[in-house]
Formats: structure tokens, sequence, C-alpha cells
């Protein structure tokens, strides 16, 4: 906004505690996120549908639930967009977190579908469209905080701490439910060990509190604030201030591009993710698949996910140098290259490839992932940039990562896993060319969008 002064960024003292802060929050939300995948591959088949369900169809019926959260995640984005544009970054972050805390430790006291019969099933969808609603509207809280904090020259460095929460998370809720399988035997697991991870979230009510109480908004949106301020000290200009539209509305009509543009290329990432993280469990431990130990698919998913963690981070500050386009759809394109890989590796059944399958796909996103955050928060305004950031990164996850796992199960059912491998490859030549679509953003000061 070219009458508000040049954003100052935080110190590194500050950015180191604000960086870290916002990959706790991000770490704990995706965990809450991601051990429902894991236990609608897992366990929800059997536990919130009909015993006399064929076991493809309770999967599908699983994964169905799972989508739920990517339908609800745009209208997190939307109704925690205009809450963070409006009122601020910071409390837009902590009543996400809160929500998500809440309807993650009320999954794990849920009665099954012997105890309620149809209830338990329409309660779970419940639970995790509330999930949804708070992952929508926590990464663009999460993200802004230290996009909007950082200085230019490693904004793409410090959005990946943002970024690296979803790896992170996953590795917290597979190393919870391995650790719960090793101290149940296959009767206690089914029956309540797998409820466990579901109750740990209460964690994520505290990490609430702490950053409601220790952390300071955004330097772009509290100087967004004072300029806010500046207009009422005219009458017209007051009259004027009360008829502000909302950052949603705005930013779909100023931005319709940068938005549908930003959702196309998160395609990639979250169609092979989601089939990484959910689908290849199931079809490595379900006997119509692999028949693989539960355990060994839970370790290789965790292995991998840990590979993407150092990939999010290069691939953010390669960013900062070089530009956030060219390292983004390289790895588009490795991505759809390596979809061809991937399942021949897998289904030799032996560990260490399917490891090397899992962790090709996780690297080759991180491209993508990691430059992320702060591609998107240089798209737009400071005024709009939650709501608009938010609706690129949710739509794309809707259409991408919510029926990634029923798609994959539905072509490895009728056609074969090498119709997957296509389903990948087309989502990254999408992502490959909204991409080059999009303007480079790198190098922007965020107060001249």
């Amino acid at each position: 906004m070219s009458t508000q002064a040049k954003t100052a960024p935080a110190s590194e003292k500050s950015m180191r505690k604000v960086a870290m802060t916002s990959l706790a929050g991000t770490s704990i939300e995706w965990y809450d996120f991601f051990i429902y995948g894991t236990a609608a591959a897992l366990v929800f088949p059997t536990a919130f549908f009909p015993a006399d369900m064929p076991p493809m169809v309770g999967l599908i019926a699983a994964f169905s639930t799972f989508a739920v959260g990517f339908i609800a995640r745009p209208i997190g984005g939307i109704v925690f967009g205009h809450f963070g544009d409006k009122v601020g970054r910071k409390a837009a972050l902590v009543a996400a977190l809160l929500l998500m805390g809440f309807a993650t430790t009320l999954i794990g006291l849920l009665p099954t579908y012997a105890l309620i019969g149809p209830a338990a099933p329409l309660l779970l969808t419940l639970f995790r469209f509330s999930q949804g609603l708070a992952v929508g509207g926590q990464w663009g809280g999460a993200m802004l905080l230290v996009t909007e904090s950082a200085p230019k020259e490693k904004r793409g460095f410090y959005g990946a701490f943002a970024q690296a929460g979803a790896p992170v998370g996953i590795i917290l809720a597979n190393l919870a439910f391995l650790a719960v399988s090793t101290l149940c035997n296959d009767e206690q697991f089914m029956d309540w060990g797998w409820r466990i991870p579901f109750l740990l979230s209460v964690a994520l009510i505290g990490l609430s509190l702490y950053v409601q109480l220790t952390l300071e908004d955004t330097p772009a949106f509290k100087e967004l604030k004072e300029a806010q301020e500046l207009p009422k000290l005219t009458s017209e200009s007051a009259v004027n201030t009360t008829k502000t539209s909302s950052p949603v509305l705005v930013a779909i009509k100023k931005y319709p591009k940068q938005i549908l543009l930003g959702a196309g290329a998160f395609l990639a990432v979250q169609v092979t993710f989601y089939i990484l993280i959910a689908f290849l469990i199931a079809y490595g431990s379900n006997p119509a698949g692999l028949g693989l130990d539960r355990d060994l698919m839970l370790t290789a998913v965790l292995i991998s996910a840990a590979m993407q963690i150092p990939g999010l981070f290069i691939a953010a500050a390669w960013s900062d140098k070089h530009g956030r386009k060219g390292v983004y759809m390289l790895g588009a394109v490795l991505g759809g290259v390596w979809a061809f890989v991937m399942f021949p590796l897998i289904d030799t059944g032996n560990f260490w490839l399917i490891v090397l399958a899992m962790s090709g796909g996780q690297i080759f996103l991180s491209m993508m992932y990691g430059p992320q955050a702060a591609f998107l928060a240089e798209m737009f305004s400071t005024e709009v940039r939650y709501s608009g950031a938010s609706l690129g990164y949710q739509l794309g996850a809707i259409v991408g990562g919510g029926f990634a796992p029923i798609v994959a199960t539905a072509l490895w059912r009728d056609f074969g896993t090498i119709y997957i491998s296509i389903y990948i490859a087309a989502a990254s030549a999408i992502t490959l060319v909204c991409v080059i679509l999009l303007t480079e953003t790198h190098g922007t000061d965020l107060d001249d969008v």
C-alpha cells in the first residue's frame, strides 16, 4: 500500500521465536489432521461403518469422510481469512488452533457404530468437517505470521517453517500410531488403542494460549490498521470506511487469476502427498493389495516424511536467491515422472525400495511446497492477503488432496496402479502450466503489492 511506511522486518531473535512457534502450531495442527487419514485407512472402515460392509466399500466410505475435511477447508479459509484480514493474523490463528484441538479430542471420545449405530459416522463426519474448517484457517495465519515478519531476502526460507509443519505432523502422527501399535495387540488397537493419538491433541489448546499470550501480530498487519485509521480524520472518509467490503470478496474481485492459478499450482502437491500418506498405507497393508505389515507401511511413511523436511528448506532458500517459479516447475516435472517409478518399487514388497519410492515423491513435492508460502503471500496486498492466499491454497487442497485417496482407490480397484501414476502425472502437468502462467514474485516488497 503506497500510503504505508515500509514494513520493518522482525529482529533475528524475534524472527526465530515466530518461526518456531509457527512450526509448532502447524505441526500439531497437521498431526491432528493426519491422524484421521491414518485411522481412516486402518480403523474407521470397521469401527464406524456396518460390520457386514465389504472391505473395499468400507475403505472408500472411510476415505469419503476423510474428504469431508477438504470440502470444509475452503470454507475455513473464507471464514478465518475474513477474520484474519479484519481482526488480525494472530487472533485467527488462535481460534483455528482451538477449534482443531477440541474437534480432534472429540473424535477420540466418539462411540463406535456398534454402540450408537448410524449416529457414529454422522458425528465422525461432523468432527472431520470441523477439522477441515480449522486447518483451512490455520495455514493462512501461521504462514503470514512468518512471511509478513521476515526480511524479503529470507521470506521463502522462513515461510518453510510453516510448511514444515506438514511433514512433522505426519511424523508425529505415525510415531503415535506406531507406539500405540507396539504397546497393544491387534484387538486392543482396534478397540481403544487408536483413540490415544486423538486424545493427545489436547496439547493444541495449551499452544493456543501460548500464542495468544506471547506473540504480537505481524508488522504488515499493524501498519495496515494504522493506515486504515487515518481516513477517520475526515467525516467523508469516515462514511466511506463503513462501506468496506469483505476481504474475501475484494480478493476474489481483485485477484481472480492469482487465486485460480495458485490453486492449480497446488494440485500436484496435494494429489501426490495424500496418495503417499493415506492411500499407500491402505494399499500396502490391505490383503487385497500387498498384504504387508501395518507397522512396516507406517514406518516407511515416517521415514519419507522426514526426507521432505530438508527438501522444503533447501528449495525455499533456493527460491530466495533464484526465484520461486524455477524450482517449483522442476518439482512438478520430476514428480510427474517419478509417479511411473513409484509403484513398481512399492510392488516389490521390499521395505527399503518402498521407502525409496515414497521418499522420492516427498522430495520432489517439497520443491513445490517449500517456496509456496512466500509465493502465495507475495501475490496479494496486505488487506486481503490472508483471504486470497487461503482461498488459493484451500481450493487446490479440495480438488487435489480431498479426493486423491478415493480416486486412487477406485483406479486401483478398476484399472490397476498404472492409472494412479497417470493421475499423478496429469496433476503435475496442470500444476506446471499454472506456475508458468503466474508472475514471478521473488524479491517482491509486500508493501508494494
